[in-house]
């Protein structure tokens, strides 16, 4: 088939249009959740030194407002790691 009998036949394009939408919701009903594919969310890893400075004095001066900066560009909630 080329694409002058779509262009000739809209009803033609228009029923295998269909067929081929609801084929694919009959197949996302059918597959099994663990065949989805694995999705994992956007993660960001930040290293920071500041020598000579005390836990609080890193945790007030460093880690607060790059969680804050981090997080506007992410929209996401702080989940610390080590």
């Amino acid at each position: 088939m080329t694409l002058k009998h779509f262009i000739e036949r809209p009803v033609l394009a228009s029923v295998i249009s269909i067929v081929i939408v609801i084929g694919g919701l009959i197949g996302l009903a059918t597959l099994p959740v663990e065949q989805y594919p694995d999705i994992a969310p956007p993660t960001v890893m930040v290293r920071a030194s500041y020598p000579g400075a005390s836990a609080e004095t890193i945790q007030k001066s460093v880690i607060v407002p790059l969680e804050q900066a981090i997080n506007c560009l992410l929209y996401t909630s702080p989940s610390p790691r080590d």
